[in-house]
C-alpha cells in the first residue's frame, strides 16, 4: 500500500516521525511536508513566489522532501510532480494541540487531507490534545490501525476523517467516538502593546473556555478521554438555505 505523509509542523516535527516510524513497514511510504512551521495557516496556497523541494534522506529510507510552501502547496506539488505512483492513503500530522471545534478552519493539518480530498485521495488528519504530547508513538499506531480499516472500508467521495486523541495512554482511553464539530467559538482577545516609538501591536491569544463543549461534539469526547473521529466534507454549500434564498427573488436591476 502506498501512503503519503505531510503536516503544518515542518519536516521533522516529532508527531511525523511518530508516522514514519509506525508505517515503516508494510507500506510505501512518501513524505512531503513543509520545511518549516506553517501552523494555523488554513488552506493557503502559494501563487506570488516559486515553491521550491528538495529531497531529504528519509528517517526509514522513505522518500521525503521538504518544501517551501504551506501543506497545500505540498499536497498539490506531491500529487501533481514529485510522486510517480498514486497513493493509497494520504494522512496528516500528528499534529501537537488538537484540532477541534472551530480550529478546523484555520489548520494547516486539516488543509493537508482536505487536498487530498479533493484530489480523490482518501485522507485522515490526527492530533493529540496536548502542547507537548508524550505519547506520540501510541498515537502514531492507533493511526495505524485506522489506515487498514480506511483502506478496507473506503470514505464517501469529498470526505476526510478528522481525528483528535486524548494525550493518554491507550490503556486509559475509553473508547471512540464518532464526533461532530463543536462550533462554539473560543473566547479571544487582542492584547494591545506600544513598541519602544510608541506605536500600537497586538498578540493574539485564546483565553480559557469556561463554558462546556457542546453534546455529542468533538471536544466533548476527547474532554472525556474519548478519541474524537469527525468526518469533514469539502463541500461546505447549505443546501437547506438554497430554496430560501431561491424565494429572496433577488434581482439584477
Amino acid at each position: 500500500m502506498k501512503l503519503l505523509l505531510s503536516n503544518d509542523d515542518g519536516i521533522y516535527a516529532e508527531g511525523l516521525r511518530a508516522l514514519q516510524e509506525q508505517f515503516a513497514t508494510g507500506w510505501t511510504t512518501t513524505v512531503v511536508a513543509p520545511d518549516r512551521e506553517r501552523s494555523a495557516i488554513s488552506h493557503a496556497i502559494t501563487l506570488e513566489t516559486p515553491i521550491r523541494s528538495h529531497k531529504i534522506a528519509g528517517r526509514n529510507g522513505e522518500t521525503a522532501y521538504a518544501v517551501s510552501g504551506t501543506p497545500a502547496d505540498c499536497i498539490k506539488l506531491a500529487l501533481m510532480e514529485l510522486l510517480t505512483d498514486r497513493p493509497d492513503l494520504m494522512i496528516s500530522g500528528i499534529n501537537p494541540g488538537a484540532n477541534a471545534g472551530i480550529n478546523i478552519n484555520y489548520s494547516g493539518t486539516l488543509a493537508a487531507a482536505r487536498e487530498a480530498t479533493l484530489y480523490g485521495i482518501p485522507a485522515l488528519a490526527i492530533s493529540i490534545m496536548a502542547r507537548q504530547p508524550r505519547f506520540y508513538d501510541q498515537t502514531a499506531k492507533f493511526a495505524a490501525g485506522l489506515a487498514q480499516t480506511i483502506v478496507a472500508q473506503g470514505l464517501a467521495a469529498g470526505t476526510f476523517l478528522n481525528v483528535n486523541v486524548p494525550d493518554l495512554p491507550m490503556d486509559r482511553i475509553k473508547g471512540v467516538r464518532i464526533s461532530r464539530q463543536n462550533i462554539k467559538p473560543f473566547k479571544e482577545q487582542m492584547e494591545r502593546r506600544m513598541d519602544p516609538r510608541q506605536r500600537p501591536y497586538f498578540w493574539h491569544s485564546v483565553l480559557p473556555n469556561a463554558s462546556p463543549a457542546e453534546s455529542e461534539s468533538d471536544l466533548a469526547a476527547i474532554s472525556e478521554d474519548f478519541i474524537s473521529i469527525t468526518p469533514i466534507k469539502c463541500d461546505t454549500t447549505d443546501y437547506q438555505s438554497i430554496q430560501s434564498l431561491k424565494s429572496w427573488n433577488i434581482r439584477v436591476r
